[in-house]
């Protein structure tokens, strides 16, 4: 769009002492003839953008005029910064790159783009999670139904929902929105979903309900197991539960009470310990692990 185009431009000029032409037009994927209408644009405007020819020339604004960096605090366009790199790692770079340049320069920067946070959004598979971020965001702003094979425990659906979100969350990227075979809100683990498609359908935005919109409730931790840990494993109960996840009996083991939603999620996890973890209750749970080691334990000495 030429207004973001031109604020884009704006704001390089107001923190670099001066560009080139075609150096703006690489910036913006554009001509020069294109860069050389929008610096009319803004001189037309009121901005006081000087050119000047030849060797040692370029485009400046005029000496004075400066950039109100109250606007913002440092703190916070770091914050801006360190999230628009974290969105880099899953995006368009073109795209982020040209807006980190809009808000912070090499030169006379309102702040450093030296950020003290790394965030790295990106999976295994980062150019399939782009594609299918891109597509959905497409989806989103066009409101267009979206079409995906899904897998989940009792197999895979084609499923064909109205998307709303694109969501981060339980180290995960999800898509949310109204499922037509449903007929409800739901979300959908991006990992899971394959053979995306965008179609021609439309349709009209609805009223999302207040609970819905309470992500965290389409994860419901209403089950609980206690279990034995060995204190080898202490700093994983630790990075995921937290500091105060456990009580020390007095033979050294750790007793944990932990709430969880899914039952396959919960033995599987559990059987990464493999023997440093005992199950105490549910007793149904310490059973199927009970079932599971047996039928390992069977598959090696065959």
């Amino acid at each position: 769009m030429k207004l973001d185009r031109l604020l884009g431009i704006l704001t390089i000029l107001l923190q670099k002492d001066s560009v080139t032409s075609p150096y703006l037009a690489q910036k913006f994927e554009v001509t020069r003839r294109t860069i050389g209408r929008d610096i009319d644009a803004l001189c037309q405007a009121g901005i006081p953008v000087v050119t000047r020819q030849g060797s040692g020339g370029g485009i400046s604004i005029a000496e004075g005029y400066k950039l109100d960096k109250s606007v913002l605090t440092t703190d916070e366009l770091s914050g801006i910064m360190a999230a628009l790199k974290g969105l880099g790692s899953v995006s368009e770079k073109s795209r982020i790159e040209r807006t980190l340049d809009k808000l912070g320069a090499k030169t006379d920067a309102v702040v450093s783009l030296r950020e003290p946070v790394v965030i790295d959004l990106a999976t295994y598979d980062k150019g399939a999670l782009t594609e299918k971020l891109e597509l959905i965001k497409k989806a989103v702003i066009e409101q267009r139904l979206i079409g995906f094979d899904y897998y989940y425990e009792k197999g895979m659906s084609r499923r064909i929902i109205e998307p709303q979100f694109v969501i981060f969350q339980w180290m995960a990227w999800y898509v949310f929105g109204f499922c037509h075979d449903r007929q409800d809100w739901r979300l959908f683990k991006l990992g899971r979903l394959w053979n995306l498609t965008l179609s021609r359908n439309t349709f009209a935005p609805r009223d999302i309900p207040p609970e819905k919109r309470d992500f965290n409730a389409f994860l419901h931790d209403d089950k609980r197991i206690v279990a034995l840990f060995d204190p080898s494993v202490r700093h994983q109960l630790i990075e995921i539960y937290g500091l105060n996840c456990y009580t020390e009996t007095e033979g050294g083991l750790l007793r944990a009470e932990i709430k969880y939603t899914n039952d396959k999620f919960l033995i599987g996890w559990l059987l990464g310990f493999g023997a440093n973890v005992k199950v105490l209750e549910p007793v149904e749970i310490a059973d199927e692990i009970r079932n599971i080691s047996r039928n390992i334990s069977e598959l090696y000495t065959t």
